[in-house]
C-alpha cells in the first residue's frame, strides 16, 4: 500500500497534468475571474458531485472524478487570484502559472500532513459523500467571508478554506482510486 504522501503526490500529478493541458488550450484566461467567481465555479462542481451521489447516475458522460480534479485546480486558481487579484488580460506565462500551482499545492500538502498527523488519518474512514459535504460547507463559509469583504472576527480566512477544499478533494480522489482497485 502506498503512503498517504505518495497517494497525494500521484493524485496531484494527475490534476496538474490536466491543469497544464488546459493552459495549452486556453492560456491563463481564468485570470479574468474574480475570486468570488472561482468560488462559484467550485460550488457548481461540488453541487454536481452531490447530485450524482444522491441520484446514483449522471446524464452527462463524466463521473465525479473529473469534478474533484476540477475542484483542486479551480482552488489553486482562486489562491492565485487572492494573491494577485484578477487581471483583464490573461498574459501570465504558463511557467509562472505552473510555479504558482506547485507553490500552492505544496502549502496544501504541508497543511494536510500536519492535520493528518493530528487527526490520525480519520479521512480514510469517511464516506466520499461526507468529503463532498465538507467542501460545500467550506464554500458556504468562503461565500460568507466574501460577502463580508474578506473580514473575519474569529475565523480563518478565505485562503485557509481553499487549502482545506484542495485537501478534501484530494482525499476523495484517493478514496475513489482505492475503491476502483
Amino acid at each position: 500500500m502506498n503512503t498517504t504522501s505518495e497517494q497525494y503526490n500521484n493524485t496531484i500529478k494527475e490534476c496538474r497534468e490536466i491543469f497544464v493541458k488546459k493552459l495549452k488550450d486556453y492560456g491563463t484566461a481564468w485570470r479574468a475571474f474574480r475570486s468570488s467567481s472561482l468560488t462559484d465555479q467550485i460550488y457548481i462542481k461540488a453541487k454536481r458531485i452531490r447530485s450524482i451521489q444522491e441520484r446514483g447516475f449522471s446524464k452527462v458522460d463524466e463521473g465525479i472524478k473529473p469534478e474533484f480534479m476540477g475542484i483542486v485546480n479551480y482552488s489553486v486558481m482562486a489562491l492565485v487570484q487572492l494573491e494577485l487579484g484578477y487581471a483583464d488580460e490573461s498574459g501570465m506565462e504558463a511557467t509562472k502559472a505552473e510555479f504558482y500551482y506547485d507553490t500552492f499545492i505544496q502549502k496544501a500538502k504541508s497543511l494536510m500532513e500536519d492535520k493528518n498527523h493530528d487527526y490520525d488519518e480519520a479521512w480514510r474512514e469517511m464516506r466520499i459523500s461526507s468529503l463532498t459535504d465538507m467542501i460545500l460547507v467550506k464554500l458556504q463559509r468562503i461565500k460568507q467571508i466574501e460577502n463580508n469583504q474578506g473580514k473575519t472576527i474569529a475565523s480563518e480566512g478565505i485562503d485557509s478554506n481553499y487549502y482545506d477544499i484542495i485537501n478534501y478533494a484530494v482525499f476523495a480522489l484517493i478514496r475513489l482510486a482505492e475503491e476502483n482497485t
